[in-house]
């Protein structure tokens, strides 16, 4: 009975180089009113996390009293 030694890939990063070469060659660069579309949506999401923190902080100064 012989054992069979598993396949060792060696090029495993030229796979994964090849994956990241397809993504990047579909990229594009977003127009301007996507880039401003996309960082107001971010800002908007930013200011409202920061809104929440800020009436929990409050919250929890007046909670002892």
């Amino acid at each position: 009975m012989e054992i069979s030694k598993p396949e060792i890939k060696f090029n495993v990063h030229e796979e994964l180089f090849k994956k990241y070469l397809r993504v990047l060659k579909l990229a594009r660069t977003p127009t301007r009113e996507e880039f401003l579309k996309i960082a107001s949506v971010a800002a908007l999401g930013v200011a409202l996390i920061g809104l929440i923190g800020f009436a929990i902080y409050e919250f929890m100064l007046v909670m002892p009293r």
